[in-house]
């Protein structure tokens, strides 16, 4: 695999004469999405190179499909930006640190989530003001402990494999400085972002019923896309896709309210619902995010989804990357033929102020994100094949921080495209929202 694809030949970026137009590219992706909602999307895009890079996967994975190609085969989160790593609970109720975003999970060749990874990192590091130095120093020492962490798991057996995981007592063990009191405050934080917190801030009482809170924009109720009724029949579908505890423990909820709320970044214009059920006596509320799933970004680029639907193929993509997936994490197809997958929403969920980092923290983080991709691809791909590929040294690593330096160069390009268009009228965007 050497011979045909060398490491250092995934250290090219340079985009092609007939590379597509990257604002076509989103406005084509659009037409599946709810048309007012799509100036949201692009203003969060246009804030800053950062947003624009989290908001146009498709446009990655068309670039990518034009690189070399190895044939080190995983499980794809295909969106593996810095932005998509995060502090969830486990059923247990221990704090895990994983990949946290699989809308655009497939199959396909490792190195393309190593590059997402690597390119948002410089990405991140340039929007925060930081040196060529330290974003350099930040993708290296990333694409290290990735390569160490893979060599290590290809020592052991498959079942410890799959029962590794990376949690908060592993990350603070390695945490000094402004790095731990970083991982502390968002620790603090994950420990009380859970449903009971999103049940005090986004339901209210009307009528002596309990109701979802308007929050125009970005929480409506929408009849013309979504009723009651719809998320009744819609729940009891769901249902028979869970294990059969779970779906026990279902079957005590029924539907009461269900509202439309705008979500990150990619993910605006998508029909992304919070359905909030309870108990027989109404007095247990229960907060689930139904959020659509359209064809992965990669689909275009690399062999069809075994699934049926992209509901089971985002499930079956988190569940085989993460070491312990939501509960409550299953598929149903809805009305007009769209498909959906369910989740709890919030599940003490800490996430990091990236554009707030520090140098040190920044690589930190970044070291983060690279051990638990690695662990993800670990699990669902051959770790001795990956780390035979990758070897002991740095070669790989220099290679991808060449090319996270390219194609960070490429989305500050791209941003100033849609900055662009923006301007001159092709498309209209809301900021600040």
């Amino acid at each position: 695999m050497r011979d045909a694809v060398p490491r250092e030949s995934h250290a090219a970026w340079k985009p092609a004469p007939d590379r597509p137009d990257p604002i076509a590219q989103l406005e084509e992706q659009g037409k599946s999405r709810i048309t007012d909602l799509l100036p949201i999307r692009y203003g969060r895009m246009l804030a800053s190179p950062f947003g624009f890079f989290r908001g146009s996967a498709n446009v990655m994975a068309s670039d990518l499909a034009t690189t070399p190609r190895t044939q080190a085969i995983v499980q794809l989160a295909g969106d593996a930006h810095v932005s998509n790593f995060g502090f969830y609970a486990s059923p247990e109720r221990d704090l895990l640190f994983d990949v946290n975003d699989f809308d655009e999970t497939l199959p396909g060749p490792f190195e393309w989530d190593v590059k997402r990874l690597v390119a948002s990192i410089v990405v991140v590091g340039r929007t925060r003001g930081h040196r060529p130095d330290v974003t350099r120093d930040a993708v290296l020492n990333a694409t290290a402990i990735y390569r160490d962490v893979v060599r290590a798991l290809a020592q052991l057996e498959t079942l410890r494999v799959w029962y590794a995981r990376l949690d908060y007592a592993m990350l603070e063990s390695y945490a000094r400085g402004s790095v731990s009191r970083m991982l502390q405050q968002v620790e603090s934080s994950a420990v009380h972002h859970d449903g009971i917190a999103a049940i005090d801030r986004m339901v209210t009482t009307i009528d002596g019923r309990s109701a979802l809170r308007e929050q125009p924009p970005l929480m409506t109720h929408r009849p013309d896309l979504a009723s009651l009724d719809d998320a009744a029949l819609q729940l009891a579908q769901y249902r028979r896709t869970l294990v059969s505890d779970r779906k026990e423990l279902l079957g005590r909820y029924h539907a009461v309210d269900v509202a439309l709320k705008v979500v990150g970044v990619g993910s605006v214009g998508t029909r992304c619902f919070v359905a909030l059920l309870d108990a027989a006596d109404g007095s247990d509320p229960l907060l689930l995010q139904v959020k659509e799933a359209q064809f992965s970004v990669l689909s275009a680029h690399l062999p069809r989804s075994r699934f049926r639907t992209h509901g089971e193929r985002v499930v079956s993509g988190q569940r085989i990357m993460q070491s312990q997936s939501d509960i409550f994490l299953g598929w149903t197809r809805g009305p007009g033929g769209r498909e959906f997958y369910w989740r709890q929403l919030r599940d003490m969920k800490g996430s990091f102020a990236l554009t707030d980092m520090s140098p040190p923290q920044l690589r930190a983080y970044a070291a983060g994100c690279a051990a638990a991709l690695a662990r993800a691809h670990a699990r669902s791909g051959d770790p001795l094949v990956l780390a035979g590929y990758l070897g002991k040294g740095d070669v790989f690593g220099r290679a991808m921080a060449d090319f996270a330096e390219s194609y960070a160069d490429q989305a500050e390009r791209d941003h100033a495209e849609l900055a662009a268009a923006v301007k001159a009228g092709r498309i209209g965007a809301e900021t600040g929202i």
